[in-house]
């Protein structure tokens, strides 16, 4: 500290800082400062100090205040207000640290400041980046855990799906008639060995064979009381579903009190419906259902339709009676899923059955092979391979002399999977024959083309290092494209997911030749290998992207540049498929919806499409009118323009069409 300079030098200098107390007061700042100027000169001197040395316009100001004092308070004021003279600013010691001290520490203040908080901003970074590693973790565990959680309740209802299928078999084998029906199935499959076993089997119950046979006949078709047979033998032949439309078949056949349906399938859409006129079956006694084949649009109202009629006996091939109960169970938990999302908004409607009718109806299935005749009360019924899927058949009805033949959906190529039709002699020159005709107004590649086209596309993108996701219905084009690729591309890696995966080891179980899982594996852990699996092909359900398994694997594929999403089949137009199909020729993004939220991934993955249909063509299916003749033909299972167009083509070749509606075969005279 300086020593204080002799009391002169103190009165000389007094003047100087009031006249920068004044200044300073007069900023706007000020408010918060000693009103009055000596008072703010003894307790903020250094203050007063340091403003001199930072502000020229303070000590301008401060100037202006000693115009009137003496000459020499002015000369002292001139060396005070100059900043620069150091010597003075040395010798103010005893007021206060000089001005440069107190700048000087100010500075070295803010710089220490600075540095902390430049310490603190990256502590904070640190501290940021960590929390949004464990943010992206833990939605990732959420993911994880989720996607077990979702995989393990799969393999719970696959188990149950088992058990299920366990308890239904064991209480069929114990019900008389289920096992008289599933003998008399083995006995009339035999064929020329059938004599020895029913000679056995006579022998073993001391009788003859005829009476074996003639025994299990009357136990699977009794014979009805006379009331029960009216006089009038007359057939008749009704759509009450899928007839001018795909979805929901459904044709009612009577004739001599006798009233049975071929097929009874669901509508598509959020919210599955019954037949479109299933309700004038309902009105009459009901004996039999006779399904053409296991998928949903023929054969999945049938549990809701058995549920009300304990009588009623179902009939299908030996193929279509183990599918079928395996289609139920997931239309019930999809039923049941859509009905909770629907109560969690609000909405209510119920579903149309649940496990315990699956159960029930699955009780009812009766085996009926290839060929061999069936009495429904006045109406004998018979079966014939129509390609299609594993199990499918065409269905002749005879009531009398009188006959119609009811094709359900065809095809005359050999498959993977299955062969092409086989029409009987009991179906040709019939009174009518009912034909689908879902692709009659398509000519269709040659399948050779068609599953070559898939193999090129396939192996091109497998050979660099992509993967592929083939969206697919579960019940036969998942099978088929497995067993193609086995074929053709047996070393590139398949996965199979979802129920396409079930029906999979459904088949091998019905034919051991169909060996889908040979060349395949069925995904076990989905939320790992959705990145896991980088090279090879996915097969997952569903086949229009509206649901499945096959959402999540598009969400992952579509915005990879070496991957492909490859549609398999038909897209119907309200489809998620076909807006795909739709973004892809635009470029951009496409929007999954998830739930209640809507998800929104770039597609920069191939999308392209490749029709592997297993319905016939126009061409085959006027070589399946031709090889029956019937006398008339009713198209259903199709668009109402196509089908007028593909009816003038009919009779133009000689054919005689009947409307789709009810049709009428009166008894001879």
């Amino acid at each position: 500290m300086t020593a204080a300079p002799p009391a002169p030098m103190q009165d000389a200098v007094a003047p100087v800082l009031r006249a920068v107390a004044l200044a300073v007061l007069e900023r706007p700042s000020a408010g918060r400062l000693p009103s009055d100027p000596d008072v703010l000169v003894k307790e903020h001197t250094p203050m007063l100090l340091s403003a001199l040395a930072r502000f020229p316009a303070l000590r301008r100001r401060a100037e202006a205040h000693l115009t009137g004092a003496g000459d020499d308070t002015r000369a002292l004021a001139a060396v005070l207000l100059n900043p620069d003279d150091g010597i003075v600013r040395a010798g103010l010691g005893w007021i206060a640290p000089g001005p440069d001290r107190t700048a000087e520490r100010a500075h070295r203040d803010a710089e220490r400041a600075a540095r902390k908080i430049d310490r603190l901003k990256a502590r904070l970074r640190t501290a940021k980046g960590r929390l949004d590693y464990a943010q992206r973790d833990a939605r990732e565990a959420a993911r994880l855990l989720a996607g077990t959680r979702e995989a393990l309740a799969e393999q719970e209802e696959r188990a149950d799906g088992l058990t299920r299928r366990l308890a239904i078999e064991h209480r069929r084998w114990r019900d008389p008639r289920a096992l008289a029906a599933a003998l008399l199935g083995v006995l009339e499959r035999a064929g020329a060995a059938r004599g020895e076993h029913v000679t056995a089997a006579a022998r073993a119950a001391g009788t003859s064979p005829e009476e074996v046979l003639s025994v299990l006949r009357a136990v699977v078709d009794p014979v009805p009381p006379p009331a029960a047979v009216t006089a009038e033998p007359g057939l008749r032949v009704v759509p009450l579903g899928g007839d001018d439309h795909i979805g929901g078949s459904c044709l009612l056949v009577e004739a001599g009190g006798t009233r049975v349906l071929v097929d009874a399938g669901l509508r598509p859409g959020d919210r599955a419906a019954p037949p479109r006129d299933i309700a004038r079956a309902l009105d009459g006694p009901l004996d039999a259902v006779i399904v053409t084949h296991a998928h949903n649009d023929h054969c999945g109202y049938v549990p809701a339709l058995a549920a009300g009629r304990p009588g009623l006996r179902v009939l299908a091939t030996p193929e279509t009676a183990v599918l079928m109960p395996v289609m139920w169970a997931d239309t019930a938990k999809v039923m049941a899923a859509r009905e909770r999302g629907r109560a969690r908004w609000g909405g209510s409607g119920g579903v149309l059955y649940g496990p315990r009718d699956v159960d029930a109806a699955a009780r009812r299935c009766e085996e009926l092979p290839f060929g061999v005749p069936r009495r429904v009360g006045a109406l004998t019924v018979e079966l014939f391979p129509a390609g299609h899927i594993l199990g499918a058949a065409g269905v002749v009805v005879r009531a009398g002399d009188r006959r119609v033949a009811v094709t359900g959906d065809i095809s005359g190529f050999r498959q993977e999977t299955v062969g092409g039709c086989a029409v009987p002699e009991s179906a040709r020159g019939a009174d009518l024959l009912v034909m689908e005709s879902t692709c009659c107004a398509e000519d269709h590649d040659a399948r050779d083309l068609r599953v070559d086209g898939l193999v090129r596309a396939v192996a091109g993108i497998c050979g660099g290092g992509g993967r592929v996701l083939i969206p697919a219905f579960a019940l036969g084009r998942a099978q088929e494209i497995a067993l193609i690729l086995r074929r053709h591309l047996p070393e590139v890696p398949v996965r199979i997911d979802g129920m396409a995966a079930d029906l999979s080891a459904v088949y091998e179980s019905l034919d051991p030749a169909l060996r889908v899982f040979e060349g395949a594996a069925a995904v076990a852990d989905r939320p790992a290998e959705l990145d896991a699996f980088r090279t090879g092909v996915v097969i997952s359900t569903s086949g229009m992207l509206t649901g499945g398994p096959a959402v999540e694997w598009a969400r992952r594929i579509l915005p990879e540049p070496g991957g492909a999403v490859i549609l398999s089949g038909y897209q119907d137009e309200e489809s998620p498929g076909r807006a795909l199909l739709d973004a892809a020729g635009r470029g951009g993004g496409f929007t999954f919806r998830d739930h209640d939220a809507e998800v929104t991934v770039p597609v920069r993955a191939r999308v392209d499409t490749v029709r592997l249909s297993a319905h016939a063509d126009r061409r085959g299916l006027l070589g399946i009118a031709d090889e029956i003749a019937a006398r008339e033909i009713m198209l259903v299972h199709g668009i109402p323009g196509r089908q007028h167009t593909f009816a003038e083509t009919l009779r133009v070749r000689g054919h005689r069409t009947a409307g789709t509606r009810a049709w009428h075969a009166a008894a001879p005279a």
